[in-house]
Parts: C-alpha cells; sequence; structure tokens
C-alpha cells in the first residue's frame, strides 16, 4: 500500500513489496571493516551423532564457509563450535549458525537443518517433558502428536509449512515464524491432552478462505469450526477395577485416626498368660509347639497320599468292538422285527378262520330252517 502522506515520494509506489526480506550483501555492512569482538557457540551432542557428523562434517564447513564463519568438530569432548571470523560481515549468520549445531545435534537431518541459514526461516526447540507427570500418559500424548504411521505430523507440516521432529522430551521445529507460533499452540496443547485433529480442521478452512480476497477485510470466525466440550467417560484405575471384582465397599472418610493395634503385653493381658509363672510358660509353649507339629504332620500326610491316589484313565473304546455290538443290536432288532412280524400274521389267520367258521355255521342253520319249512 502506497503512502498517504502529504510528502511526496516518487520512490514510494504501488508496485514495491514491502514485505520482501532483501539479502544482506558486504556493501550493506556500512563500516566494511571486521567485529571487533568474535562471538562463538557450542554445544554438546550424544554419542549416537558422532557417526553421522563425521560424515557431513565437510558440508557443514562448506555451507558456513559461504558466510565466512568458522566450525570446529570435537569428538573427544563431543561438542560442535561456531564463531566469527575476520571475513564475516553478516551478523544475524553466527546466531543461524548456532542454531545450525542445535538442531544438527537433535537429529535433524542436514540437509533440512541447512535451511536455518536463509533469512526467511526460523528454528525453536520446544520442550514437551515437564507437561505431564505420568510416563505412560507422556508417551500416549506425544504419540497421538506423531499419530498413525506419522499421519498428523505430515498433515501439520503441509498446512503450515514447517518441518518438524518429534524425539525424547523435545520437538525441533522449522519453518516461518508465523507458523512456529501456530505449531507452538498445537503441541502445547496436544500435551495438555487436546486433540491436533481440531487444530487440523480449522488450519484446513483458514488455507481455503485465504484463497479468496473478498473475505480479506471479514470475520473469519463464522466459518470456523465449533467443537463443543463433551464428558467422556474416563479409564477406571486398575486398583479401582480390582476392589469392584472383589466386592469390596468404598470406605467412608472419618476423620478420627483408626485405632491403635495392642501390644504383644496386652494380649497377653486379655489373654491370662502375662500372669502365668515361668514354669507354666514353658509348658504351655510346648503344648502349642506340639499342637502345631501334629497339624503340619497331618498336611503334610495328605500331600504324600496324593502322589499314591490312581489317577483317572481314560477308557479306550475299540472301534471292531464297537462294530460288531453295533452288527449284534441291529440283528436282534431285526429278529424282534421279525418274530412281531410272525406273531401278527399268525393272529390275522387266526382272526380269519374264526370268522369263516362262523360264516359256515350261519349257512347251515339257515339252510336246516328252510328244509324245516
Amino acid at each position: 500500500m502506497p503512502s498517504t502522506h502529504n510528502r511526496d515520494k516518487p520512490w514510494d509506489t504501488p508496485d514495491i513489496d514491502k514485505w520482501k526480506i532483501d539479502e544482506f550483501t558486504p556493501e550493506d555492512n556500512t563500516s566494511g571493516s571486521p567485529f571487533l569482538e568474535e562471538s562463538s557457540f557450542m554445544t554438546l551432542f550424544p554419542k549416537y551423532r558422532e557417526e553421522y557428523l563425521k560424515q557431513i562434517w565437510g558440508d557443514v564447513t562448506k555451507a558456513l564457509g559461504k558466510h565466512h564463519i568458522d566450525c570446529t568438530l570435537d569428538l573427544v569432548e563431543g561438542s560442535m563450535t561456531v564463531k566469527t571470523t575476520r571475513k564475516t560481515f553478516d551478523p544475524a549468520q553466527i546466531l543461524n549458525a548456532r542454531d545450525l549445531i542445535k538442531l544438527l545435534a537433535r537429529s535433524v537431518p542436514f540437509p533440512q537443518a541447512s535451511k536455518i541459514l536463509q533469512d526467511d526461516t526460523a528454528c525453536e526447540i520446544i520442550k514437551i517433558g515437564n507437561f505431564v507427570s505420568n510416563k505412560e500418559r507422556f508417551i500416549k500424548r506425544r504419540q497421538r502428536l506423531i499419530g498413525p504411521n506419522g499421519n498428523t505430523l505430515k498433515a501439520l507440516e503441509l498446512l503450515t509449512g514447517c518441518y518438524m521432529l518429534v524425539q525424547g522430551n523435545t520437538v525441533a521445529v522449522m519453518g516461518p515464524h508465523k507458523s512456529l507460533k501456530v505449531i507452538r499452540r498445537v503441541i502445547e496443547d496436544c500435551m495438555k491432552n487436546i486433540h491436533p485433529i481440531y487444530y487440523i480442521k480449522e488450519l484446513m478452512v483458514k488455507k481455503e478462505l485465504a484463497k479468496r480476497p473478498e473475505l480479506a477485510e471479514e470475520d473469519w470466525s463464522r466459518f470456523l469450526p465449533n467443537f463443543k466440550k463433551k464428558n467422556v467417560a474416563r479409564k477406571l484405575p486398575k486398583q479401582v477395577k480390582d476392589d469392584r471384582a472383589k466386592g469390596k465397599e468404598k470406605k467412608v472418610y472419618t476423620p478420627f485416626p483408626p485405632q491403635q493395634t495392642p501390644r504383644k503385653v496386652d494380649l497377653q493381658i486379655e489373654s491370662g498368660e502375662y500372669f502365668l509363672a515361668k514354669k507354666e510358660k514353658r509348658v504351655k509353649e510346648l503344648q502349642e509347639k506340639k499342637q502345631k507339629q501334629e497339624e503340619m504332620k497331618e498336611v503334610k500326610d495328605k500331600e504324600r497320599e496324593k502322589d499314591y491316589v490312581a489317577p483317572e484313565e481314560e477308557i479306550r473304546k475299540n472301534p471292531l468292538l464297537k462294530k460288531e455290538k453295533k452288527e449284534k443290536k441291529e440283528k436282534k432288532e431285526k429278529k424282534e422285527k421279525k418274530e412281531k412280524k410272525d406273531k401278527k400274521d399268525k393272529k390275522e389267520k387266526k382272526e380269519k378262520k374264526r370268522k369263516h367258521d362262523d360264516d359256515e355255521d350261519e349257512d347251515d342253520e339257515s339252510s336246516s330252517k328252510k328244509r324245516k319249512d
């Protein structure tokens, strides 16, 4: 937007991009003389990064050499150091070099970490270890930030244009300053038990709205999703579950302390043992000892007897005998059926014969009657 000041400014034209960051050149250093003092930064790195840093240190030296910054790798102490030289002209590059060695120590690969030397890229190492005291809960929430197969992390990277690396108790983030602010908020809220999916949905809507120039001067709150808080049933602790399974009732709170446990002397006074003579005490102890021995003997005898109890054997059934039995049974059934049938046939024959005889008698009687007539 051109200036609206009354004074004429012929150099201030609409085609000038005021947000553009110009590259810092040696001509911009007006004094032209080297820095008055040497600035240096050192950072330690873990043992497992040593092999990788040895391989890429030549490339690191070359990248920092373009900006006239010296770097040293100390394998004995396990440290990386960067410092300015007499040829260094850009004072901001020593801070970028400091960030570069920090990122390399945090397991960020060199091709990605070297982008920090650009003016439009910043980095931040966000600590997440002190948000949750419970280790299991911390691992669960950190995994929620990464997502299944790293999908949540990839979505955040695409929407914000940042690079993210979750490792241990920290998250290394690289990208524009505006996006870093958003990412920090997402990470911190994720560790406070707010799922990143809510922010991903919001960022997706904002990205689409940014493409429409007519909405540049309007409030976007009406387009953004509004998520209502729901009371979700929490997971019960293991101790509470066990108590419920055993049928234990919840203890009622009382402000009074529990009753004091009686001493050995108090118990002896109650039982009357305290007033016995030494000889009587000795006799009582021997009796108790003998009784215990007898009880233990009974228990051990029972255990020994278990070895002599014959185990239950499975009755092995011979399939051939089973077949024979089946055949016999079938034969018997056939025989019974045949006998029943024979009996039935005999009975029927007898009835037929009796009926026949009755009919003959009737015929004889009728013929005799006719003769008489």
